[in-house]
């Protein structure tokens, strides 16, 4: 006799259906292993052109450190645009996104599971993408900030996957420019976050202005903290960068909430998924 399981609510619900979202991205993403090697691989190829261009221009050790810590972040950017804002309109295409609506649960929940199984498989791949780079170009990082430096990759974190839940609501509504809209992002953000290079040589107001892409204080926050040249070639003080990220993280999960629960008042009341107009 299968034993009587209980109907949950409130935040048992929440918790188990974001359990069970995040369970298939963990283990999805690494059942082909050529995956992960490819996901590894190719972004070391990245960093080592850079890495190569430095040291044929004799520039600062401390910018091939900057490369090895920009390209582990790429992973989580990547992750962010392909895995996070583009999944909602994915999910539309292949027939999952209706379920998702009338299930009797968070959306919010949806994508925290697909944010923290991302996550997961985005770690895995920067902490790859450290070893390697570290092994390979002999850099080394400082852990004598951790508490901080943990603190900073939270409230990154956090940030950065409140933009992905708000982009997946936006990127419903721009419904098959979806794909092209991701891919314009890509570089430009690569560029202002100064993924590379220390942010602060765009200047003063464009790093400023790229300021409200999280990927951008916290990249700088993290070399401040792990790189012993870092705070010279800092935007700004550390405490300051995590004050922004902080403001980022409320503003960024606050519009994903609005953007989701109008979301799903408009497929109820018009009975489709996006704002076009016939």
């Amino acid at each position: 006799m299968l034993p009587r399981l209980s109907k949950a609510t409130g935040w048992q619900l929440f918790v188990r259906a974001t359990l069970a979202r995040m369970y298939p991205r963990v283990i999805g993403a690494n059942r082909e292993r050529t995956w992960v090697f490819f996901e590894v691989l190719l972004p070391c190829l990245s960093l080592t052109a850079y890495v190569l261009v430095y040291r044929s221009l004799h520039a600062p050790p401390a910018l091939v450190s900057f490369v090895v810590v920009g390209g582990a972040m790429g992973a989580f950017w990547a992750n962010v645009m392909w895995a996070m804002a583009n999944q909602l309109y994915w999910e539309k295409e292949t027939g999952n996104l209706a379920l998702y609506i009338i299930a009797p649960m968070s959306m919010m929940a949806v994508l925290l599971g697909m944010a923290l199984g991302g996550m997961f498989n985005a770690a895995t791949r920067a902490l790859a993408i450290v070893v390697v780079g570290a092994l390979l170009f002999d850099v080394r990082f400082s852990t004598a900030h951790l508490p901080m430096l943990v603190l900073t990759c939270v409230l990154t974190m956090t940030a950065l996957y409140g933009m992905g839940m708000l982009f997946a609501s936006l990127f419903l509504l721009f419904g098959r420019e979806t794909w092209h809209l991701v891919n314009l992002a890509q570089e430009p953000v690569h560029l202002c976050a100064g993924m590379y290079f220390p942010v602060k040589s765009l200047g003063v107001w464009v790093a400023a202005a790229a300021s409200v892409i999280p990927l951008t204080l916290g990249l700088d926050a993290i070399r401040q903290l792990t790189i012993a040249d870092g705070p010279t070639l800092g935007l700004m003080a550390v405490p300051w960068e995590l004050l922004g990220l902080g403001f980022l993280v409320a503003i960024f999960l606050s519009s994903a909430r609005f953007m989701l629960r109008h979301m799903e008042r408009l497929a109820i009341a018009e009975g489709r998924l996006t704002q076009s107009r016939s």
